[in-house]
């Protein structure tokens, strides 16, 4: 498995297990992980956030 579709999957599963608040839980885990300075983490669940995005747009256009 790629690194993408890694990320692609931790989106699709926020969207499952959260649903409309998967954005939330999202922004959360960017904070926590920002405060503790871990920027690899920061930077992953950015990629997460703009797939996240893009499946909360192609369900919201189906």
């Amino acid at each position: 498995m790629t690194r993408d579709q890694e990320l692609w999957g931790v989106a699709s599963m926020m969207l499952n297990r959260h649903g409309q608040d998967a954005p939330v839980k999202v922004a959360e885990r960017l904070g926590a992980l920002a405060v503790a300075g871990e920027a690899e983490g920061v930077a992953m669940w950015q990629e997460v956030a703009r797939r996240l995005q893009a499946l909360m747009a192609d369900q919201h256009h189906a």
